[in-house]
């Protein structure tokens, strides 16, 4: 039997259900605090206001995000391997998780928790796995493994394919013609997306994915 969460992850878990459906400035602290079943007392002796609550909620989901990318980046795995693990891996993730890939898009556009040190550590991280992303890009072109790409670019199609993919709602719904989270649909894009990198992106290609 699963242990009950903690007053702070309870409160961590319905803050990022509420600012991915409606973004920071629409997401009041009482109703975080109401709908985490405590009191506002409660919820300032963890967090002293939205910014930095806002930035913790980015921290965890982003520090998730950087442990999974680290384990692939342990594995002795050439460029291509480690690329498609990854990719395989937080395609997973992000459907496991259904509020992250909606939450890190309007991150991109709301500027609020920056100005906090939760917020520039929270900045920090995304730049860090964004740098270390393109570095294995870098590295598998100097391997051999990757056509001769711009890395920058390539790095936004990916995650673009991967994270708008699971932010798109209604309008991926619409154009799929099915819902985006059946474990079906999660197979499928994780094949479309191997199959995009396979073809488009790698010089040599495998038979089966990585994972």
């Amino acid at each position: 039997m699963a242990e009950p969460l903690s007053s702070r992850e309870k409160i961590l878990d319905v803050a990022e259900s509420l600012f991915a459906r409606r973004g920071f400035a629409a997401v009041g602290l009482r109703e975080v605090a109401e709908v985490s079943g405590l009191s506002k007392s409660s919820l300032f002796h963890h967090f002293k206001n939205k910014d930095q609550l806002y930035a913790e909620v980015l921290i965890r989901v982003l520090s998730q995000i950087r442990d999974g990318f680290d384990h692939v980046l342990a594995q002795t795995l050439s460029p291509r391997e480690q690329i498609e693990r990854w990719l395989s891996e937080l395609i997973d993730s992000l459907a496991e998780h259904p509020t992250v890939s909606r939450l890190l898009l309007r991150s991109l556009f709301e500027e609020e928790e920056r100005e906090t040190p939760e917020g520039k550590q929270a900045e920090s991280l995304l730049a860090s796995i964004l740098m270390d992303a393109e570095k294995l890009v870098r590295k598998g072109i100097a391997a051999g493994d990757v056509r001769q790409v711009s890395a920058p670019h390539t790095l936004q199609t990916l995650i673009g394919a991967v994270v708008y993919h699971f932010a798109s709602g209604e309008i991926g719904e619409g154009i799929l013609g099915r819902p985006i989270f059946t474990a079906e649909e999660v197979a499928r894009r994780k094949r479309e997306v191997i199959g995009l990198l396979r073809h488009g992106l790698f010089t040599q290609v495998n038979a089966q994915p990585a994972g």
